[in-house]
């Protein structure tokens, strides 16, 4: 009780002593001139004059507003998940109007782009597995998919390189179970004991090495960036509507509920009001709008009331992750896998030029600040590479050349997705919480949120387990395969 009064109490200004008997002022920013939804309520002399209002202004007539009054799908995010998702609703429903709204117009801060690009189907949860699983397939035929007419086929650079998992002793039968279940999914995993490692890897170090797991068809890596643009360049072709702006309120109504005791009044998300660059503030409703803001998307539903007004809040904050970009003329060639450390440390070959990234996820008592996108290079120095040169003794003779930072849209609870609709708002779905995994689940979480928006259920993957409701319910779905 009193952390909600906290949250609802308001901010109290201290005003500092001074000479002057006025006190100080700092002009605040200039108000948005708003342009209203179409569900506003308007006279009729108010229609008139909006109709008529080009005329007298100079302004073109007939051009659409720069966020539209109306949309049947509003898409908050215009990452891999929520291009994803407006891409199949588009390609599979086309009398879906849609409507994508992206603050990062040029995704200089998008987790997507700033992702290693892999994927695998080495998960501990079936689903996870198929959802994977089913990138891969799309990755096979993704020109088939995304050309656009009168363009050059789009490139997403797949390599076709698959994880290895090395396990010591201790977790080496969760590995076998693991690596069964993943082969009952369809999924080309094997295990590879110490000495069929120390053959086919003969540059790897096995101290503390009882057997790995690997994916030998299927996964790899690919370019995120030349996927979402391909799918962006698709989706314009097919009439989805980009954008830019930040959404800065939610606007709401009531409908009737009908229940045993009476009627009583069932409150209901009409839209979302937007901030464009070009000084105005502009009304939006929407019959249904997916919350896919990344690692903001715990922003968003406070900003929706989630959390707020009904519990529990969607438990997705943003984590910051590093990738450093190493030179190794005597490194491991076109046999390096995507190498998965019992410490967490992970490296990959990037190019044939002697180039790999790596990087680790901190401890939970380390993790680095948000604030900024800066680099922590003694992170580097005192948990990566001692990791990464212990196990491969050639990375010794290793020197660091560049890194960048990127965030997770990390979920707090169980590090998996959540999807679906929120208990109280029907028409508000959430698809966040991938916690690393966005980039090699997007394409699948797309098509599930066209399948539930379209069919009202899941049609080829049942992610009903991802639901909000979980968190209500206690009913945590752990991921013991986290990177």
């Amino acid at each position: 009780m009193l952390q909600a009064f906290a949250r609802r109490a308001p901010s109290i200004s201290v005003r500092a002593r001074c000479l002057c008997t006025k006190p100080p002022t700092s002009p605040g920013p200039p108000e948005r001139e708003y342009v209203q939804p179409s569900t506003e309520e308007k006279s009729a002399l108010k229609i008139l004059k909006d109709e008529f209002r080009p005329l007298f202004t100079g302004e073109a007539v007939g051009v659409e507003k720069a966020v539209p009054r109306r949309t049947d799908v509003l898409i908050i995010g215009g990452g891999l998940v929520g291009t994803a998702a407006a891409y199949f609703l588009k390609a599979h429903g086309e009398m879906f109007d849609v409507t994508i709204v992206e603050r990062d117009y040029g995704y200089t801060r998008a987790s997507t782009m700033l992702s290693c690009g892999g994927v695998r189907h080495q998960f501990t949860i079936p689903e996870n597995v198929q959802m994977s699983m089913f990138t891969t397939e799309f990755l096979k035929h993704y020109k088939e998919h995304l050309t656009v007419l009168g363009q050059d086929p789009p490139h997403v650079d797949f390599h076709h390189q698959g994880y290895l998992f090395l396990a010591p002793e201790n977790r080496a039968q969760l590995l076998l179970d693991c690596v069964k279940m993943q082969r009952a999914q369809g999924a080309k995993t094997v295990i590879l004991s110490k000495a069929q490692l120390a053959e086919k890897y003969p540059w790897m170090n096995l101290d503390g090495i009882e057997c790995a797991s690997y994916g030998t068809e299927g996964e790899g890596w690919f370019d995120p960036w030349q996927l979402v643009h391909a799918l962006k360049g698709k989706n314009i072709q097919l009439g989805v509507r980009y954008c830019q702006g930040e959404v800065v309120k939610f606007r709401y109504d009531s409908v009737p509920l009908y229940t045993s005791g009476g009627i009583a009044e069932k409150k209901r998300i009409l839209g979302v009001d937007v901030d464009h660059p070009d000084g105005k503030r502009y009304g939006c409703d929407a019959a249904v709008i997916i919350n896919s803001a990344g690692p903001w998307a715990g922003e968003v539903a406070r900003m929706a009331g989630i959390g707020v007004d009904v519990f529990p809040e969607l438990p997705v904050e943003p984590r910051k992750r590093y990738v450093y970009t190493i030179h190794c003329p005597d490194g491991p060639t076109l046999d390096c896998p995507f190498l998965i450390d019992t410490s967490g440390a992970y490296i990959r070959r990037e190019g044939l030029g002697g180039n790999y990234i790596c990087g680790a996820s901190p401890s939970e008592e380390a993790e680095p600040s948000i604030a900024n996108l800066d680099v922590d290079y003694e992170f580097y120095q005192e948990v990566v590479w001692p990791s990464i040169a212990h196990r491969v003794p050639a990375f010794n003779n290793s020197k660091l050349k560049c890194a960048w930072a990127g965030y997770y849209d990390y979920n707090t609870v169980d590090q998996n997705l959540i999807i679906g609709s929120h208990p109280e708002y029907r028409n508000f779905l959430f698809a966040n919480g991938m916690s690393g995994h966005g980039v090699q689940q997007g394409l699948a979480i797309g098509r599930a949120l066209f399948e539930y928006i379209y069919y009202s259920k899941y049609k080829t993957i049942d992610l009903s387990m991802f639901d909000f409701a979980r968190f209500a319910e206690r009913r945590p779905i752990l991921e013991q395969a986290i990177v």
